[in-house]
């Protein structure tokens, strides 16, 4: 059964019940992640199990509570949440920059869990030209009605890649000629004393954690943004619009 849940105007679509949401597996539609209740046998998952994983859909092994007030009471231990985007390839994203005659400009969000700054980050990404944000398939905001409200839409148009494993996608890139830049307050250069007109994917991590410590050993620079009176209180979107829009700077110059 599909029902709609509502967080605000905005609305993602709750598939219950194994049929259903086995049905929607082999249809091809975009699962957002699955939800399964923790006391459910196993035995009768596994290959349901399986093809989710199969296809990098990240399960969820919840309380039974929660289901409830996802789907109501008849769920038989399974839901999922569809996606309210397409999700693209992040190899696709950067053959069709290179076919536009375009120097690619991606956005790595590394563990970006608050779904209003993500949803900021989209907009900001999307207006300074960036042609794909790159994500986790785990701990990352769910792109839902509040993401996508605070995206004013840009969710709509941005691609958005969901990758497995970003360090794995992150030498990917470098090996084939895109720079990566992360950044940190503890950069050795600032951000427009780098060369962002070349092909580029500029890494942000969440506010809590910053960026992963995997990923910025590897990164090719590491810069950061000016802060006057030692105050070090960017907000992530805010940090990662003023990156993106002195790499629009840079290019709109060249």
């Amino acid at each position: 059964m599909e029902k709609k849940y509502s967080g605000s105007s905005l609305r993602a679509n709750i598939i219950h019940g194994i049929h259903p949401v086995e049905e929607a597996l082999n249809s091809g539609r975009t699962i957002e992640k699955i939800f399964i209740a923790k006391d459910i046998r196993k035995a009768g998952f596994i290959d349901f199990l399986k093809k989710a994983r199969e296809k990098y859909i990240p399960i969820q092994f919840v309380p039974v509570e929660k289901l409830n007030r996802l789907a109501g009471n008849n769920h038989q231990g399974v839901a999922c949440i569809i996606a309210l985007i397409q999700y693209y390839q992040t190899q696709d994203i950067i053959a069709q920059s290179y076919e536009k005659g375009q120097s690619p400009l991606l956005l790595l969000a590394d563990r970006v869990t608050d779904v209003r700054n993500f949803g900021a980050i989209a907009r900001t990404a999307y207006a300074a030209g960036v042609q794909g944000i790159i994500i986790p398939e785990a701990e990352s905001a769910a792109i839902n009605a509040e993401a996508m409200k605070s995206s004013a839409g840009a969710l709509n148009n941005i691609p958005v890649c969901r990758e497995k494993n970003l360090l794995t996608i992150l030498k990917q890139l470098k090996l084939i000629g895109i720079q990566t830049i992360a950044s940190d307050v503890k950069g050795s250069k600032y951000i427009f004393d780098c060369n962002l007109q070349i092909p580029t994917a500029i890494i942000v991590g969440s506010e809590g954690e910053g960026i992963a410590p995997e990923l910025l050993r590897i990164a090719d620079e590491i810069v950061k943004i000016p802060m006057a009176n030692n105050f070090n209180s960017y907000n992530v979107s805010v940090a990662t619009g003023m990156m993106l829009y002195e790499a629009m700077k840079q290019r709109m110059e060249h």
